[in-house]
C-alpha cells in the first residue's frame, strides 16, 4: 500500500514548514506512528509522524526546504509497489539515504556518528544544538522524560568536552573568516515570516490609539518582598511581572469591555481571562498563554510563565498553548525600556507595554521625593475600545498596583 508523506498543520495557523531534518532515510522500515522527521513551524519545532507501514522508499523534500501545508514531500510504500507517479524510481527500494539524510561515515574504530535517520531519543532542539556544537548525541547521557536528551544535557556535554586544538598562528577561526562581502543574507524562519505577516496585518488595517500611564510600584516592591519571604521556605518566587499580570488579569474582570475581540460583524466580549505573555527567543517573539489567569494565584501563574516561557525557548509549546488568548502583555523593562508601544494581537482588541521599574523625582504633597515609578502603554483597537473605556480599565489597573490588596478584592 502507498501512503503519501505529507506536509501536515502542525499549529494552527501553519501556512508552509520547513524540513528540520529526516530521522528516516530512503530504505528505512517505517511504522505507522514512527517520528519521521522534525517540522519548523512558525511557532516551535514539531515531529511529523508517519501516517502508514512500510519502507520509506522516496524522499521529495531535504533538509532545509521548505513547503506547503498538504505538500508531498515524501513516500512510504512496500518495495513491490510502483511509485514512478509520485516522483519515484518504481523498483527497489534506495540503498543509500538521500544526501540530505545520509549520516557520515565514522572512521575505523571510532563511535558511530549520530545522523539524521538516528533514533537516539532527543529533543528538537537538543538536536539542532548538538550539530552547532559538534556534540554527539549518542556520547551524550539524557536526563529528560525516559531518558531523552533535552538541551541542558547537550550544554553540559559541550562544557565537559575538551578544548578543541588552538588553529595554526595567523590563521583566522573560521566563524570569524573575511569573506569580502559587504553584507550577509540570512535566511528567514517560518516564525520569522509568520510575525512578518501578522504584524502587517494588524498595525496596518487595526486602527490602534495608545493611552500611557505613570504607576508608583512602592507598594508591590514591598508586597513582592514578603510574599518571597513565604515562598523561600518553598523554594519559589515571584517576579515584579508575575504581580502585574495578575493585577491586569483582576483589573480585566472588572472591565470585559477591554477583554474582548474584533470579529467583523461583531465584538466578542470574554468573562475568563487568557493572558498571552510575550517571550523573545532567538527567532523572534512568541506568547505563550496563561489560562484563566483571574482563576489563579500569584505564585501559580509565576510557576506557568516560568514553565511555558522555558518550553518557548525550547520550541517545544504544544499549539493549545500559545493560542486562545484575550489580551496580551509585553514587558521589557528587565532590558531597560523605559516606555514603547506594542502591537495589538489580532483579533484581540488590546495589549499592555509594560516598562522597567525607575527611581523617579516626582511632587508629592508639594515636596519632591524619588519614588520607583513604572510606565504602561496600553494599545487599543479603536473599533472595540474607546479611549473612555481604556483609560477606565488602566485606572482600575493603576489602582490595585498601588495598593496590592486590591487585587485580592
Amino acid at each position: 500500500m502507498i501512503t503519501k508523506v505529507h506536509m501536515e498543520a502542525l499549529s494552527p495557523t501553519m501556512e508552509e514548514g520547513q524540513l528540520v531534518r529526516w530521522l528516516k532515510a530512503e530504505g528505512d522500515a517505517v511504522v505507522n506512528g514512527d517520528i519521521l522527521a522534525e517540522i519548523e513551524t512558525d511557532k516551535a519545532t514539531m515531529e511529523l509522524v508517519a501516517r502508514g507501514d512500510g519502507i520509506l522508499r522516496k524522499i521529495l523534500l531535504g533538509a532545509g526546504g521548505t513547503a506547503a501545508v498538504g505538500s508531498v514531500i515524501g513516500v512510504i510504500a512496500g518495495a513491490g509497489d510502483d511509485i514512478s507517479a509520485m516522483g519515484g524510481d518504481g523498483g527497489a527500494p534506495a540503498s543509500a539515504a538521500a544526501p540530505d539524510s545520509a549520516a557520515p561515515a565514522a572512521p575505523a574504530g571510532a563511535a558511530p556518528v549520530v545522523g539524521a535517520g538516528s533514533r537516539v531519543k532527543a529533543s528538537p532542539l537538543a538536536r539542532r544544538l548538538a550539530d552547532d556544537m559538534g556534540v554527539d548525541l549518542a556520547r551524550v547521557e539524557g536526563s529528560g522524560p525516559g531518558g531523552r536528551v533535552v538541551k541542558r544535557d547537550v550544554e553540559a556535554a559541550r562544557v565537559s568536552a575538551p578544548a578543541t586544538a588552538m588553529a595554526p598562528a595567523g590563521v583566522a577561526p573560521a566563524a570569524f573568516a573575511v569573506t569580502g562581502s559587504e553584507y550577509e543574507d540570512v535566511p528567514v524562519s517560518q516564525m520569522r515570516k509568520t510575525i512578518a505577516k501578522r504584524l502587517v496585518e494588524s498595525i496596518g488595517p487595526v486602527p490602534h490609539f495608545f493611552l500611557t500611564i505613570d504607576v508608583d510600584m512602592g507598594r508591590v516592591i514591598e508586597a513582592r518582598r514578603s510574599i518571597n519571604a513565604w515562598l523561600e521556605r518553598q523554594g519559589e518566587k515571584i517576579s515584579l511581572n508575575d504581580i502585574v499580570l495578575k493585577a491586569v488579569a483582576g483589573a480585566l474582570r472588572k472591565h470585559p469591555e477591554c477583554n474582548a475581540q474584533w470579529h467583523g460583524t461583531h465584538v466578542r466580549r470574554f468573562g475568563s481571562v487568557h493572558l498571552g505573555v510575550a517571550v523573545a527567543i532567538d527567532d523572534g517573539l512568541i506568547t505563550p498563554v496563561v489560562k484563566n489567569a483571574h482563576l489563579k494565584g500569584i505564585a501559580q501563574i509565576a510557576r506557568e510563565v516560568r514553565e511555558l516561557a522555558g518550553r518557548a525557548r525550547e520550541k517545544r509549546l504544544m499549539p493549545d498553548e500559545y493560542t486562545g488568548s484575550t489580551f496580551s502583555v509585553s514587558n521589557l523593562g528587565m532590558f531597560g525600556i523605559h516606555e514603547f508601544t506594542a502591537i495589538i494581537n489580532p483579533p484581540e482588541a488590546g495589549i499592555l507595554a509594560i516598562g522597567g521599574v525607575e527611581d523617579t523625582p516626582v511632587a508629592v504633597d508639594g515636596q519632591v521625593v524619588v519614588r520607583p515609578r513604572m510606565r504602561v502603554t496600553m494599545s487599543c483597537d479603536h473599533r472595540v475600545i474607546d479611549g473612555a473605556q481604556g483609560s477606565r480599565f488602566l485606572a482600575t489597573l493603576k489602582a490595585m498596583l498601588e495598593e496590592p490588596t486590591a487585587i485580592l478584592v
